[in-house]
Order: C-alpha cells, then sequence, then structure tokens
C-alpha cells in the first residue's frame, strides 16, 4: 500500500428522517481543524434521498466538498446497502481518514467498513489530533474501564478510521454564506446487496429532553439513595429549563433510564451548566462532562473527585442543599434558563 496515495478526510454523515444529526456536524467541525495540519480538504460523505437542500448543510459548517449518494434503496438505514457504497467510494476516492460517529448506526457500519477496505478502527474516541512528526491521525479513546487514556496510530493502512462520541466536538457556527460544492451521484444499489425489507418504522417517543441537547443538566448519582429522590432533581431541572442525568451507579440501580447515563459508558455531554449531585465523580463519570461550560457540584464528601472538575462546590447533603435551590429560584421567580 502506498500510503502517498490517500489524501483528504471523509466524515460519514448520518440523517435520520432526511435529517442530518448534529453529530455529523460536530465532526465535520473537528475535521476541519484536523485538515489544517494535513494540508487536506475534507468532505462529507451523505447517502440519502431527496436531500439536496439538506446537503448543503455540510458546507456551511465547513465541509470543502460533499459527496451525495442518491438513492431510494439509501433512504433508511441499512448495513448492507450502505457498506456497500461507502467501501466503493472509499476505494475509489483514497481518503487517507474516515470518521464516523459512535452512535448506533456508526458503530454498525465503521467495523464493517474498515473490514472491507482492510484497515483498523479505533472506536469510542473522545479526542482527534494529528502527529507533527508523520501526520498520522492521534485517535484517543478510554481504556482498560476508563481508568487510562489510550492514543492510538494507525500507521501501515490507509484510511484511518475512527468513531467518535456525540457531543465530544464542538460545533462551528453555521455559515450559509459558504460556497456550495455538492457533487451528487444517482446511486444504484445492487439487488443481491439488499438482504433485508424494512416492512415498518416504529419511533420510540420521548418524553424528557434529550441530554444530549439539553443546555442544562441536573445530574444525581449513588448519593441520592433511591429512584424517588430524583423528583427534587426533575423539579430543580424544570426550573432552570433543563433536563436531568444520572451516573452509571444510578442507571445500574434502576433508578433512572439508560438514555439518561452520562459518562464512559454512557453520553458524553457539553451543557451550559451540570450539576452534579451525589456523584462522587470517577473518571469513567468525568470523561462524559467534564467538557461542560460551568460545573456545579454538591456532596457530603469535601475529598470527592467531582470537586477537581467543579467550577463551584458546595460540600454538603444534598437533600438540603437542593430544596433550598429550589426554593430561592422560585422566590427569584426564576421559570427558565436560557443560557
Amino acid at each position: 500500500m502506498n500510503l502517498q496515495d490517500y489524501k483528504g478526510i471523509f466524515v460519514f454523515v448520518e440523517q435520520r428522517d432526511k435529517k442530518i444529526e448534529k453529530v455529523s456536524l460536530e465532526l465535520i467541525s473537528k475535521a476541519k481543524k484536523l485538515a489544517v495540519d494535513l494540508k487536506c480538504e475534507v468532505t462529507g460523505v451523505l447517502l440519502g434521498h431527496d436531500m439536496d437542500e439538506e446537503a448543503k448543510k455540510l458546507n456551511y459548517y465547513g465541509a470543502d466538498k460533499v459527496i451525495y449518494l442518491d438513492s431510494p434503496d439509501l433512504d433508511i438505514y441499512m448495513t448492507e446497502p450502505y457498506t456497500d457504497a461507502l467501501h466503493k467510494i472509499i476505494c475509489e476516492r483514497k481518503p487517507e481518514a474516515v470518521i464516523y460517529g459512535a452512535t448506533a448506526i456508526g458503530r454498525d457500519l465503521a467495523p464493517k467498513t474498515s473490514a472491507r477496505v482492510h484497515t483498523g478502527l479505533t472506536a469510542d474516541c473522545t479526542k482527534l489530533d494529528v502527529n507533527p512528526e508523520n501526520n498520522n491521525l492521534m485517535m484517543t479513546r478510554p481504556a482498560f474501564g476508563g481508568n487510562i487514556m489510550a492514543t492510538i496510530e494507525c500507521p501501515e493502512h490507509r484510511p484511518q478510521m475512527a468513531t467518535v462520541r456525540p457531543g465530544v466536538m464542538a460545533l462551528n457556527e453555521c455559515n450559509t454564506a459558504s460556497e456550495v460544492n455538492v457533487e451528487k451521484i444517482a446511486w444504484s444499489v445492487p439487488a443481491d446487496r439488499i438482504n433485508v425489507e424494512i416492512l415498518e418504522v416504529i419511533k420510540q417517543v420521548q418524553e424528557k429532553m434529550n441530554v444530549e441537547d439539553a443546555k442544562v443538566l441536573v445530574s444525581g448519582g449513588r448519593g441520592l439513595k433511591g429512584p424517588e429522590n430524583f423528583a427534587m432533581l426533575e423539579e430543580l431541572a424544570e426550573l432552570l429549563g433543563g433536563t436531568i442525568a444520572a451516573s452509571r451507579a444510578a442507571v445500574d440501580a434502576g433508578w433512572v433510564s439508560k438514555d439518561r447515563q452520562v459518562g464512559q459508558t454512557g453520553k458524553t455531554v457539553r451543557p451550559t451548566l451540570y450539576i452534579a449531585c451525589g456523584i462522587s465523580g470517577a473518571i469513567q463519570h468525568l470523561a462524559g462532562m467534564e467538557e461542560s461550560d460551568y460545573i456545579i457540584a454538591i456532596n457530603k464528601d469535601e475529598y470527592a473527585p467531582i470537586f477537581e472538575a467543579a467550577d463551584l462546590g458546595i460540600v454538603g447533603d444534598v437533600f438540603k442543599v437542593v430544596p433550598q435551590f429550589i426554593d430561592q429560584l422560585k422566590k427569584a421567580q426564576v421559570v427558565s434558563c436560557d443560557m
């Protein structure tokens, strides 16, 4: 393999219901920064149908070019048609790196594509950099249960591939004045690549705000002692215009649903305000929320690791502090927080 034949960064663009997922825009934003060091272009690769206007959004967020494969058979994600299409585009265009979101779709597609092109894959990355000595992509992810951070390179194979957790990378501002450069390809999916038929799509209705989208998160841990005590966190979150989250300990105990979990094995968030209530601050949890703009920690243990990451630490009983917090907000007639 001649590594010099490979140039540019591809970002696999995930879409659902003909709308581009936020994580793909985050990855476009990050890839644009990496491209400065690599002196290359960033290309968004979108697979879907009737998404001409949506494809332009990738240019607005920093993609130099967009490759849009248009086919009714690519409208809804299916493993084999997507793997086959992406594999062929990679072999034809030869990017030096391909980045995916570490979502349900990305985690399914990335390993299959990497196997087809005979390269490696670093999963669930929280950081991407360029090694100035050899221009290899430095892909950092938690390892050994989150106790260390491992930085991995792929020096002998191309393209280099990584999945990156949603919410980890900062999102560029949308610039609608950017030049639109979309290469639309009418794609034909071979019949032998359609090995399943989707009869119906049933969407799960979320009653609460997605933790990855919330600007305010009130998060509870083992110190809440039971599911009934999350009611006060929900009240506080509602007053602040946010939603609740939880540590793995609270989720494993069955107090809160899995979609609320923040941390290495949960979701990565970067809200404007993160309030940690009764959370000790193990490294696994910190990995999911340490990029929050402002962190308030409430814990009765003054030596809890969470205080090292907090901008404001309150040493006290969460069952006394939070109700007082709520009372003061009500008195001040604060009903929302738009930060």
